[in-house]
């Protein structure tokens, strides 16, 4: 018998609360969504699959053999489009080969739309990711688990954030995709990563609750994840005063619809307009319940990141930016979430976030001069801005 979730929160005080109240509700203002349960059938089955090519292809290498003996061959197809002459991997093959065809829905045209506002929007952006997507990710409880069960909390938030960071700048350039570059090559690895971390949660973790949790990294939870660098990222921008036109719209949901397919994700499932994506989140939303002390725990790592990293070399830097950060997510999170994940209550409508939404709105006249150059300036100091902050991330993690 197929398993398949259910909605077991959807008359929970805290999903209606979101939803009538909180983030939800401005989420469905922003995006004029209607969504009901209606067709959640069809997508309960997600919960509990997975991309198991990519599982194969870790069964295959990292489980068959020495760690840097599968890591050396992994390399060798990824810089040779007909693989090593030695020792051929099947699945490996196929596996690569599946995602070196690019899908005749893909056009280029307008994924370099979007990934062009990902880098006009600056650092604002980075902001946008760290202190609305990521954070307020940890308000569903059950989105965080293989974090937990795989030790990440342990190794700290600097390395987690600096991977996060140098996946999101790689792939949301202009024509980064392409077989075979740096971005491409890095969603292969970001994919064999996440069935390694599932292959082991299953062989060495027995107390995964699977039917509340569904399977680790599964096909549903990756959908959630998706939506985090699309849809709360273009409504974050839209808080902090940057406008997207509807071509922008579409082209960021086109960018990270290419991207999530690449990462394994079916395709059938990733929605092409805002609308669709929060009807899509609605019923994800319908089976997590609310932050639990896992939940809290990694808010409260991704706070003291910014005492840990060594970037700003002075602690009153470092608290200062703890502040930065703590006023930017009370900005964009209810209080109701931010007290269950530790987050102290500041003004929601503070300093930072009015200096920074002033900022985006003076530049975005910018966009509206009659030198048709504006507009490619600011993506030329926006993409400046977070190559910055990356090199700062990869010296000092």
């Amino acid at each position: 018998m197929t398993r398949k979730a259910e909605p077991r929160f959807a008359q929970s005080a805290h999903f209606k609360e979101f939803w009538e109240k909180g983030m939800g509700k401005r989420l469905l203002d922003w995006s004029g969504a209607s969504p009901t349960l209606e067709g959640f059938e069809a997508l309960a089955p997600l919960y509990y699959q997975v991309d198991t090519l990519s599982d194969q292809v870790v069964l295959d290498t990292y489980k068959a053999m020495p760690y840097p003996k599968a890591s050396s061959l992994i390399s060798s197809y990824l810089t040779n489009d007909t693989g090593p002459t030695t020792e051929r991997i099947e699945s490996l093959e196929n596996l690569l080969g599946s995602m070196r065809q690019r899908p005749e829905w893909f056009n280029t045209e307008l994924a370099n739309v979007g990934a062009r506002l990902c880098m006009r929007a600056g650092v604002s952006a980075l902001m946008v990711l760290r202190d609305y997507s990521l954070m307020g990710g940890y308000e569903f409880a059950y989105l965080g688990k293989p974090l937990i069960y795989t030790g990440a909390l342990k190794k700290g938030a600097v390395k987690r954030l600096k991977d996060t960071l140098e996946f999101w700048v790689l792939v949301t350039r202009e024509n980064a995709l392409t077989p075979g570059s740096e971005a491409f090559n890095l969603i292969f690895k970001t994919r064999l990563m996440h069935s390694y971390a599932r292959v082991e949660i299953k062989e060495k973790k027995k107390d995964w609750d699977l039917e509340l949790w569904g399977e680790p990294i599964n096909h549903f939870d990756m959908i959630a994840t998706y939506l985090g660098f699309s849809m709360v990222f273009s409504h974050g921008l839209y808080q902090l005063g940057i406008k997207l036109t509807s071509r922008e719209e579409l082209g960021v949901f086109h960018l990270w619809k290419y991207i999530g397919t690449l990462l394994g994700i079916p395709v059938e499932y990733l929605p092409d307009t805002k609308t669709q994506a929060v009807e899509l989140f609605y019923k994800w939303s319908s089976i997590q319940d609310k932050a639990d002390q896992d939940s809290k725990d990694l808010a409260q790592a991704l706070l003291r990141e910014n005492l840990e990293s060594t970037i700003q070399p002075h602690m009153f830097q470092r608290k200062l930016l703890l502040k930065l950060h703590q006023s930017m997510s009370t900005y964009f999170l209810d209080p109701p979430i931010l007290e269950r994940l530790g987050i102290p209550l500041t003004d929601r409508l503070g300093l930072f976030p009015k200096l920074n939404t002033g900022i985006n709105r003076a530049l975005q006249n910018l966009l509206h001069a009659p030198s048709a150059t504006s507009a490619t300036r600011l993506v030329r100091l926006g993409d400046r801005a977070q190559r910055e902050v990356l090199t700062d991330y990869r010296t000092h993690s």
